[in-house]
């Protein structure tokens, strides 16, 4: 875990570089995402330059909806839908996502995004992704895509990922990681914190809200230390991924019983 990750006491954490009480950290970042959920898509096309949809297309590969049988998937902080529509076109006819996020804004956008398409084979649930109002037992699969970091406790977020999948269910995360090529460290440091407020401000109304993501990413643990948070949580098998020079990696996790 990074240092600055880690809290100096149980009641403060960090929102981008900002330490703050534990219990205000959630209200900040519904108010960021309450901010950019109509414009959040297209900032995530320019931002990356389209990346992410070749991140999240290898997300879903690994997920494999099956085609013959009944699937359930939980989508955590996947307000927008972009990872449940993939999931579903991928699946069959038995596939059904649960699209959860605590924002609602983002939920609205996601359900208009959905309209009619995938009528019976998802629906959209506000939630917390520490107390997730879901029986035990219940997914194949859980996901959640550039969200965890945003969570104030995220020992609690895997704690719930753990008893709301099936024996057998896999945990999967996409999340920014820590850059390993040298020379592309330094290119993307500055087009973070120089281009992406600039942005956001352009194009969202909101460079603020796009520097704590920038930061957040800059707070969130090694690889190495949040497998050991997934682990820790009850997961087994637990694995990461690195793509496109360590800017993002894909975790995995599975509960075996």
């Amino acid at each position: 875990m990074s240092a600055g990750e880690r809290p100096s006491n149980d009641d403060t954490t960090n929102f981008g570089f900002e330490r703050v009480a534990l219990a205000e950290k959630q209200g900040r970042v519904d108010d960021v995402f309450r901010s950019v959920a109509k414009r959040y898509d297209l900032m995530n096309d320019l931002m990356s330059a389209g990346l992410h949809r070749a991140w999240k297309a290898q997300l879903i590969a690994i997920l494999r909806p099956p085609q013959a049988r009944a699937f359930r998937h939980l989508d955590v902080a996947g307000g927008t839908g972009d990872i449940a529509f993939r999931a579903l076109a991928a699946g069959g006819a038995g596939t059904h996502v649960t699209v959860l996020d605590i924002n609602e804004a983002m939920l609205r956008v996601g359900a208009e995004r959905a309209g009619h398409r995938f009528d019976g084979r998802i629906d959209f649930v506000t939630g917390n992704a520490e107390t997730l109002p879901l029986p035990a037992a219940t997914f194949d699969a859980y996901t959640i895509a550039f969200g965890i970091r945003n969570v104030p406790r995220i020992d609690a977020a895997l704690a719930e990922a753990h008893r709301v999948l099936k024996p057998g269910g896999r945990f999967l995360c996409l999340e920014f990681s820590k850059v390993d090529l040298p020379l592309l460290d330094k290119i993307y440091d500055a087009y973070s914190f120089h281009v992406i407020p600039r942005l956001g401000a352009r194009v969202a109304g909101d460079a603020d809200s796009y520097r704590y993501l920038v930061e957040s990413i800059r707070q969130f643990p090694t690889p190495g230390a949040f497998a050991g948070m997934i682990e820790a949580a009850g997961f087994r098998h637990v694995t990461h991924r690195l793509l496109s020079g360590g800017i993002v990696a894909i975790h995995s996790g599975w509960k075996v019983s």
